[in-house]
């Protein structure tokens, strides 16, 4: 397999688990939580930084809004210019390009589709799930509370797309910006995993 996967996914619909077999499947790399150690360590923020922005895209997106403006629409002012928030997303944007020219790999999240959208080797994948399904694996998976598990899930697929849309001016769930589109819940996350390798085997 000598494709770059880049996996983006509704909370709770198992993307990641998803991305990772896939990896080992081909017996390619896995990038997800190692993008932002990676840019971490090249840029010196700090790891906690990278993982705050996906949730704090929502105040950047209504802020620019307001501003009548975007994060690219002052270059000629520089990366001073810039947030920190933006700076970050661009800092990881350099780091999803280099694991992308070093070879085949998995890369989960963070906008890695729009950052690669020019390379003719990327296979772009979205994984959702039904929100019933997607609330009881996480309730069962990532241990959320019962009584708040749906106001996380739609919180958190709020985000992810107010963080995809402010700095790809795409909406995140636009099925026709991506090669393939499953639902997870249909056929499990193995199943799921069968289905890809089934299409990219063909290809």
């Amino acid at each position: 397999m000598n494709k770059v996967i880049t996996i983006t996914r509704q909370y709770g619909s198992g993307g990641r688990e998803i991305g990772r077999k896939l990896a080992e499947a081909y017996d390619i790399p896995f990038y997800d939580n190692e993008i932002i150690a990676r840019a971490a360590k090249e840029t010196g923020f700090a790891e906690a930084a990278f993982e705050r922005a996906e949730d704090k895209a929502t105040n950047s997106l209504l802020y620019s809004i307001a501003m009548g403006m975007n994060v690219f629409s002052n270059q000629d002012a520089g990366m001073s210019a810039l947030s920190l928030d933006d700076r970050i997303f661009l800092a990881q944007s350099n780091v999803i390009r280099k694991v992308a020219e070093e070879g085949p790999c998995v890369i989960v999240g963070r906008c890695a589709d729009y950052i690669l959208k020019d390379r003719s080797d990327v296979i772009n994948l979205f994984i959702g799930a039904s929100v019933d399904s997607r609330i009881q694996r996480s309730i069962e998976i990532d241990m959320l509370p019962e009584n708040r598990a749906a106001e996380i899930v739609l919180k958190k697929d709020k985000s992810r797309g107010n963080y995809y849309k402010y700095h790809s001016g795409e909406r995140w769930d636009n099925v026709f910006n991506y090669d393939m589109a499953l639902r997870s819940d249909r056929c499990g996350i193995d199943g799921t995993v069968e289905c890809i390798r089934a299409y990219l085997d063909r290809m």
